[in-house]
């Protein structure tokens, strides 16, 4: 380390102190040619993960979009705001696990999909729409064909409406 006084590369290590729950160690230290003390900070150089954009942009990962996402697909839903953070997690766990450095958006948004699916089908359709930019009606058909065979999406309805309710749609 180079001494900010007289420049001189030659100093040792006075004291060593971890902070900031280990990120950070904070080292004092004593220029050998001049004696005087100064202190440095070291942290880890975190390589940020980028994700891929569909048009070949590439920004930074943030979970706040993913999440925003889901809230915005979940809208006026029966989610709990806790079960959309607990997704987020997971995506954010398995994006930062499966990648180094770039992930493509289509990965994190079929997690998002496939997650949605499974808590809300309203919620899955309409994040679907968005996600995968539906051209025309039988493109958006052959997205909802799986939920319609599957017999949930009548049932979903159902249940949460009630008897009278389901009648008028």
């Amino acid at each position: 380390m180079r001494c900010p006084f007289c420049k001189d590369l030659e100093d040792k290590v006075v004291d060593s102190r971890m902070s900031d729950d280990g990120l950070v160690i904070r080292r004092r230290r004593e220029c050998l040619s001049c004696n005087r003390r100064y202190t440095t900070v070291e942290t880890v150089k975190e390589i940020r993960l980028r994700v891929i954009k569909k048009d070949g942009r590439r920004e930074p990962f943030e979970r706040r979009k993913i999440l925003d996402g889901l809230l915005a697909a979940c809208y006026k839903r029966p989610v709990p705001a806790e079960t959309l953070e607990k997704i987020a997690g997971k995506i954010e766990k398995d994006v930062l696990e499966s990648f180094d450095r770039e992930v493509p958006s289509t990965y994190i948004g079929e997690l998002a999909m496939r997650a949605l699916r499974e808590v809300d089908n309203v919620a899955y359709v309409r994040f679907a729409s968005v996600y995968r930019e539906f051209k025309d009606a039988g493109a958006f058909l052959d997205a909802l064909r799986p939920l319609l065979e599957s017999g949930r999406a009548a049932k979903t309805t159902d249940e949460k409406l009630g008897p009278a309710e389901s009648e008028d749609i």
